[in-house]
């Protein structure tokens, strides 16, 4: 006998789980959905109660044999991991359901997307926002600490807190509500000055909320109706107290189920593995499976069918296993793809910033990369040094541009505004540079740098912005990435601008992960509505990371047509050697 405790996220009780407890029922299992106290003093820890209520139910009232898996849904993860760790004896098998893999001392408020909420209860921890996220920090590599990393295997759910009184009374939840309970409680909420003296609930998103929840891919409008009707406030001790692990859980098998429509995907995860991060490679040990499912934040509700399929698979031990990284340098530090010029130019070190200077007289035009993120602090080797970088540097450098590679301080999904701020001060050194000309600047950004790139596509770009280039770009926040505002959305500045952004070329990789593809395709069709020019350069056979990775003529050909393009843009319309 297999018996499943269902464990919700953030604003949802019980009552979201019926459909797939029904069909896991009908299969032959135990479903036992939980429903969270919701009184304004619940915390973590009362949660974790919660589930430890149901779990010793279980095990007092099945039959010896009986399988146990625990899942949990976005912020549910947390006091699944912990009852997990409490019960360690009895080999459950865990489940993160389009949720994260905290450890112990994390918050759960740092798995919260919502901007908006991280800001309200930041306050009552001491800071604000996550410092993992799902980034891809390649110009052939990132040691990114995905949301699906440190993070986990999926984005956790987040919430929209409505004005002050928003939310009314419900009925207060203990323990298990059984398939049709709801959770709720009465007390007070979150103001609209963002006090938190005392226990406070934050209200739930109301029916156009949701999206900044999670995605809301595959919901109908009834499903959505759904959520609203039966949503209730969230306890705020209970994302800004820390989760506690004694490491009794950790040989616990467990398998994680990606939901492809809020930005997770198997791919994306294998890609990371590779790329050598050591956190991430306890995600290939052999007890660790995943699946996919190609819808948004809340299969229960879009694919229930689908999710019963894969949790009585989980629970079978089936599912997809990462392969662990090579023995040899991970990607991004594998050689470039074009021979360096011997003798190599010219290097100057200013601060984070790497000149690679041409062998030229007169001040000279500049191209200034920026690589992609997240990045841990004190990353080793340094952007700078990455074999991608000092290869676009010296390339660009031989045909008579300064190359300036910037390693900015993009260390979580929190920190795109503190990266903003570091490429606009490296630029303007770079401008003043008495080798440079500042009148022509161009500006290339790589993989998730590429959100980067929206404060430059204005119609207000200064007249010495030559251009634009991204190169396998992220160029809208993936769903979970909790980036909620208007700022960091390339699409959105090139349509607003209406054909008066600086030209852009852009490189595209034909086998890019589709989570990515998706924002390069979103972009495409902004620029095309807006009027902008965009040049794209295609990789055939291309991977995101190619220029370390895919050493093939179309890939160095793309190369050559991408610099040649931009250099264009500068007023050096010489020759690239070997270009098609």
């Amino acid at each position: 006998m297999i018996a499943f405790v269902l464990v919700p996220g953030l604003f949802t009780g019980g009552g979201i789980w019926r459909d797939v407890a029904a069909r896991l029922r009908d299969a032959g299992a135990e479903a036992h959905p939980v429903t969270f106290t919701g009184t304004p003093d619940a915390d973590l820890e009362t949660h974790v109660r919660d589930v430890l209520r149901v779990v010793d139910g279980v095990a007092d009232g099945s039959g010896p044999g009986t399988e146990l898996v625990l899942v949990g849904h976005g912020y549910g993860i947390h006091p699944v991991l912990a009852a997990a760790d409490r019960r360690a004896g009895l080999r459950p098998r865990v489940v993160h359901l389009d949720a994260g893999v905290p450890g112990d001392g994390d918050l759960p408020l740092a798995l919260v997307p919502d901007e908006r909420l991280r800001l309200l209860l930041g306050g009552a921890v001491g800071g604000t926002a996550p410092s993992g996220g799902d980034g891809v920090a390649h110009a052939g590599g990132d040691e990114g600490d995905l949301r699906t990393s440190a993070g986990g295997y999926g984005g956790a759910g987040s919430a929209d807190p409505r004005p002050a009184g928003a939310g009314g009374a419900h009925r207060r939840g203990a323990g298990e509500g059984g398939p049709d309970a709801g959770a709720g409680t009465t007390g007070r909420t979150a103001g609209s000055d963002g006090g938190l003296g005392g226990a406070l609930l934050a209200p739930p998103p109301d029916a156009d909320g949701w999206v900044r929840h999670g995605s809301t891919a595959g919901l109908r409008a009834e499903d959505l109706e759904l959520l609203t009707r039966e949503a209730v406030p969230q306890p705020a001790r209970s994302l800004t107290r820390p989760l506690r692990l004694s490491g009794a859980g950790h040989a616990l098998p467990s398998t994680g189920v990606l939901c492809t429509g809020n930005g997770g995907s198997i791919e994306l995860l294998q890609h990371l593995v590779r790329l050598g991060d050591p956190k991430l490679q306890r995600l290939t040990d052999g007890r660790v499976t995943f699946f996919e499912l190609d819808t948004g934040h809340w299969p229960m509700l879009s694919e229930p069918a689908g999710l019963a399929e894969v949790l009585l698979r989980a629970a079978a031990g089936e599912g997809h296993r990462l392969e662990p990284a090579d023995d040899g340098p991970p990607p991004h530090l594998r050689p470039f793809l074009l021979d360096a010029p011997e003798p190599p130019l010219p290097q100057e070190r200013k601060g984070r910033v790497a000149l690679h200077l041409p062998a030229a007289d007169g001040p000279r035009p500049a191209v200034v990369f920026v690589h992609g993120g997240p990045l841990p602090p004190g990353v080793q080797p340094s952007p700078l040094d990455w074999p991608a970088f000092q290869g676009y540097g010296q390339h660009v450098a031989r045909l008579g541009a300064v190359a300036a590679v910037v390693h900015h301080g993009l260390h979580g999904l929190d920190a795109y505004g503190a990266a903003a701020d570091d490429v606009a001060a490296a630029v303007e050194s770079v401008r003043t540079d008495p080798r440079v000309d500042g009148d022509r600047v161009a500006l290339w950004f790589f993989s998730g740098g590429g959100l980067l790139a929206a404060d430059w596509l204005t119609a207000a770009a200064p007249p010495w912005l030559r251009c634009v280039a991204a190169t396998y770009p992220v160029l809208a926040p993936l769903p979970n990435w909790g980036l909620s505002g208007p700022r960091f959305r390339p699409a959105d500045a090139v349509r607003a601008a209406r054909g008066a952004a600086p030209p852009v070329v852009l490189t595209r990789v034909e086998r890019e992960m589709p989570e990515i593809a998706v924002t390069v395709a979103e972009f495409l069709a902004a620029a095309e509505e807006s009027g902008a020019r965009v040049d794209v350069v295609d990789v055939p056979g291309g991977h995101h990371g190619f220029e370390t990775t895919d050493h093939s003529e179309a890939a160095r050909s793309a190369v050559q047509r991408a610099v040649r393009g931009v250099l264009r843009h500068l007023g050096l319309d010489g020759p690239v050697s070997g270009a098609s």
